[in-house]
């Protein structure tokens, strides 16, 4: 099965939390949890003073869309798609297109709760591309790029391989 990415879909402006409610229930009642992993309206926090006193409140930071991190499906971009309140995904004539950690920053998100959980040191195994099922250690980690150095074992020696998130996966 695909790697789950992260995709933009468009709401009714003030509906972002409604949208977030309706999909994470139909996700449970439809036991789609690996096709549709996690859904998030960014926020950030701004001071606001209202009557000489300041305080920290949270505001949305895109109005009108919600991130939502899954693997596209036909069945996951319908339940999606057919929420009350969602217009749409974001991408060329409403095809989803999903972004990128480095895109998502560039927005002025933290991404650090997108972040891939990899770590120095774990040990991974390569799931697409030319070293399918090669198992080797994390050597190296670009967050912005989305890319690790992964130390492989192969033709008798020890090589580095780099290779995008999408493209390994933990070993537990």
């Amino acid at each position: 099965m695909d790697e789950a990415k992260w995709y933009v879909v468009h709401t009714y402006s003030g509906y972002e939390n409604k949208v977030k409610v309706n999909i994470e229930k139909a996700i449970k009642n439809r036991n789609m949890q690996e096709l549709i992993q996690q859904v998030e309206i960014p926020m950030h926090d701004e001071a606001e003073e209202k009557n000489g006193v300041t305080k920290m409140v949270s505001r949305k930071v895109f109005p009108g869309y919600v991130l939502i991190k899954m693997t596209m499906t036909d069945d996951a971009w319908y339940v999606v798609r057919n929420t009350r309140g969602v217009t749409g995904f974001v991408g060329p004539d409403s095809k989803p297109v999903p972004l990128s950690l480095g895109e998502i920053e560039k927005m002025g998100i933290d991404v650090s709760m997108f972040k891939s959980k990899f770590l120095l040191a774990d040990l991974v195994q390569v799931i697409s591309g030319s070293f399918v099922g090669s198992e080797g250690i994390i050597k190296e980690i670009n967050e912005t790029n989305e890319r690790v150095i992964v130390s492989i074992m192969g033709f008798g020696s020890e090589f580095p391989l780099e290779v995008s998130f999408d493209d390994i996966k933990k070993i537990m």
